[in-house]
């Protein structure tokens, strides 16, 4: 992800920057901000499971990390309060798979996001992010939330 000159990171790539295990798996962030983001991340020997095929937790964690980076992109800390995915084809060792996290709606503290997860066109994993931010809600949202 190509920086700006002279700007400073946003929230989105603060949190990412902070994210030990993303990085350690050779996770990229490719976009982050304004309730999105989009991460890249080649699926290696060390992801198999017994199937020769990724592990469903790799496949997660990808998702979860882009859900991460898109519900933090508002400011507050904000965690997961839920989520669940849908394997929908595996993903197999070399694969490079693409996590798109979409924000669907933001209401007082809490959100919803999707993402989808491409090996190339075609979807890995369907995955629904439920998120809390610890922050404040502002006075315009808590009136929304009623």
């Amino acid at each position: 992800m190509a920086d700006v000159p002279g700007s400073a990171p946003g929230p989105a790539q603060t949190i990412f920057a902070e994210d030990r295990a993303a990085r350690g798996l050779g996770m990229e962030l490719l976009e982050g901000g304004a309730g999105r983001a989009a991460l890249r991340m080649a699926v290696t020997e060390h992801m198999a499971n017994g199937h020769g095929t990724a592990h469903g937790g790799y496949v997660f964690l990808l998702a979860d990390t882009a859900f991460a980076v898109a519900c933090n992109s508002h400011g507050p800390a904000t965690v997961a309060a839920g989520a669940d995915i849908t394997f929908v084809a595996p993903a197999r060792v070399g694969d490079v798979l693409l996590a798109t996290a979409e924000e669907r709606t933001r209401y007082g503290r809490n959100g919803l996001y999707d993402v989808t997860v491409l090996r190339g066109d075609e979807v890995i994993a369907e995955f629904r992010g439920r998120s809390r931010s610890a922050g404040e809600a502002s006075a315009g949202e808590a009136e929304e939330a009623r």
